[in-house]
């Protein structure tokens, strides 16, 4: 039986991003598992605000296109995502838009559908990102996503990492880790 394909990246673009260190714990507890695991950084593939005027006279954009390929390879998504101002962040939400749009002789949400998520967050805030989660949650489960339960948000991101980008709390960094063990067993488990 091949090993699940997992696509992992955090909903930020920020170099220092709390979730672009927050995802390499989960990623490393699916490769542990078993998974093979992609983890891509959303600013390298910059793509305009989604308008369907571009869409129309031009199509989806080349990294769009390459983003679209890439969710169509994998089982899974592993997601890190920051919450701005109550909620997902634009480049988020942007990268969902753009990888939803149907290319010729392809299925609706054909990016989606079948596809298995985990979600977690890193955020400043007292709430650790859980109000991001929430929209994050619905918006993937409104497209054929099935979205696991399980999730971590982590509050006051700026004091939970060390200087070398471990967490300062080893039960919550191995409670990561669990995240990307629990999704790449359950993607074993429908294979």
């Amino acid at each position: 039986m091949p090993a699940p394909r997992i696509l992992a990246f955090a909903g930020s673009l920020r170099k220092d991003s709390f979730n672009k260190k927050l995802i390499q714990f989960a990623v490393a507890g699916a490769r542990r598992a078993g998974a093979e695991v992609t983890l891509i950084d959303l600013k390298d593939f910059p793509l305009p605000i989604y308008d369907g005027d571009i869409e129309a006279t031009t199509g989806i954009p080349e990294n769009g296109l390459k983003l679209k390929k890439l969710f169509l390879e994998h089982d899974g998504l592993l997601l890190a995502c920051p919450e701005y101002n109550s909620s997902i962040t634009g480049v988020l939400k942007n990268t969902i838009d753009w990888v939803s749009r149907q290319s010729p002789n392809e299925a609706p949400l054909a990016c989606y559908l079948g596809k298995v998520a985990t979600l977690m967050s890193a955020s400043p805030g007292g709430l650790g990102g859980l109000r991001g989660l929430v929209h994050v949650r619905s918006i993937l489960g409104n497209i054929n996503v099935i979205v696991l339960p399980d999730q971590i948000a982590i509050n006051r991101a700026m004091d939970a990492f060390n200087p070398d980008g471990a967490l300062k709390d080893a039960k919550l960094q191995a409670a990561i880790e669990g995240l990307g063990k629990t999704l790449a067993e359950f993607l074993k488990k429908l294979k």
